[in-house]
């Protein structure tokens, strides 16, 4: 048998590290369009990864909210007004 006394683990907390994914809680208040719900969700998977993982997140967000908004532009408007409703302009000296 051996006189040495037993060890004892000794727990130690996690050093803090700033750079530790975290996420910033930062509301998103739906906006209606689902497009773009969808786009403003996806912000939150950079909650989850490192800061230099965060660039390649946002440029998806934003390529999907250049699209939804380039899609609202092609959608066809009101008519604009005939031609023949506009007066031709009268010069008179």
């Amino acid at each position: 048998m051996s006189d040495a006394a037993p060890e004892t683990e000794i727990l130690q907390e996690p050093a803090y590290d700033p750079a530790a994914p975290a996420p910033l809680d930062v509301p998103r208040t739906p906006t209606g369009n689902a497009e773009v719900d969808a786009q403003l969700e996806r912000l939150a998977d950079a909650d989850h990864l490192a800061t230099d993982g965060h660039v390649e997140v946002y440029e998806d967000v934003h390529r999907g909210l250049r699209d939804a908004l380039t899609a609202l532009d092609a959608r066809p408007g009101p008519p604009a007004p005939s031609p023949s409703y506009q007066q031709p302009y009268q010069n008179r000296s």
